[in-house]
């Protein structure tokens, strides 16, 4: 299995420097990463340092609580697009779904419809560690009736991370035209593996280089 074709290799952290942005790129190129998912603030620097290699190049909006304004979400989307972006991943707002606000689903069709104008991707993250089994079902029906293209497990920054039974019942709630990205404390091959064994069909994490060289190791 090529695993490093579904890594987007990510660093989300507060305290990154130009420096880790850099070497992100550098190790996607080596590794042949799909992607890098980095900060609004270093889409642009990203962006040039890819220059003309297929290297998907990620983003996040509303990152990481999702609860503010669906106006400030749409403009980080729109400035990310302007500064290179492929796709976005979106936090959701779990406040207003909890709370069973219709605007919830508006939201994602507003964040939709803006990146889709632009022919790029949306990815909605839907923080499955505070949701119920029936939550997570009824949060990808939602996602997928808004127009979004993945639905995603976590930030990271949530209690848990990315669970293979989540993930199964997040493939079970979706058409076949929404894929899954699982994220969250991801730092393993078998982990990588029952993910997307589980139905992932992209893989969110910041330890992509270390699972390949043991990998390696190991074969």
């Amino acid at each position: 299995m090529q695993i490093a074709r579904y890594i987007e290799h990510t660093n989300l952290s507060p305290t990154l420097t130009i420096k880790d942005i850099d070497r992100l790129v550098e190790e996607a190129k080596q590794f042949q990463f799909l992607g890098v998912c980095v900060p609004p603030f270093w889409v642009k620097r990203t962006k040039r340092e890819i220059g003309n290699e297929k290297t998907l190049l990620v983003t996040v909006a509303g990152f990481p609580l999702g609860y503010s304004m669906t106006e400030t979400k749409l403009d980080e989307a729109k400035r990310a697009i302007d500064n290179g972006a492929d796709e976005v991943d979106v936090v959701w707002n779990v406040s207003s779904f909890k709370t069973h606000l219709p605007w919830t689903k508006i939201e994602i069709a507003k964040c939709s419809k803006l990146l889709h104008d632009q022919q790029k991707i949306l990815k909605v993250i839907i923080e499955t560690a505070y949701l119920t089994d029936e939550e997570i079902e009824e949060a990808c029906k939602l996602c997928a009736d808004a127009g979004a293209d993945f639905v995603k497990t976590s930030t990271g920054f949530a209690p848990t991370g990315a669970k293979e039974e989540h993930i199964e019942l997040m493939k079970a709630s979706l058409p076949s035209t929404v894929g899954i990205k699982a994220s969250g404390g991801i730092k393993t091959y078998k982990q990588v593996v029952a993910m997307i064994d589980a139905g992932a069909s992209r893989i969110g994490t910041s330890s992509g280089v270390k699972i390949l060289e043991t990998l390696k190791i190991n074969s």
